[in-house]
């Protein structure tokens, strides 16, 4: 892999790790506030609680999830020619 083709993987994960926080961000805005008018309760606590809290983080998990499947590569990070130089 050279190192414009790493470059480009970078910055390629990069850019969908800010928009998996973006998505994360606009969902933790829909559970906590959207929810907040649902009369549910869920183990004695409010829906949007449960939802904006243990939700939030399971969604989470879930994109992290997505990225490492489809999103990011393992890469050497050095080069391998300086790094039999220096040995």
């Amino acid at each position: 892999m050279t190192d414009w083709e790493k470059y480009q993987q970078i910055r390629r994960e990069a850019a969908y790790t800010g928009l998996a926080l973006l998505v994360l961000i606009l969902f933790w805005c829909w559970a906590g506030f959207g929810l907040a008018d649902v009369e549910l309760e869920i183990f004695g606590l409010p829906l949007w609680a449960v939802t904006s809290s243990i939700g939030v983080w399971l969604f989470a998990i879930v994109l992290v999830k997505l990225l490492l499947k489809f999103v990011f590569r393992d890469m050497p990070l050095d080069e391998e020619k300086g790094a039999e130089e220096h040995e």
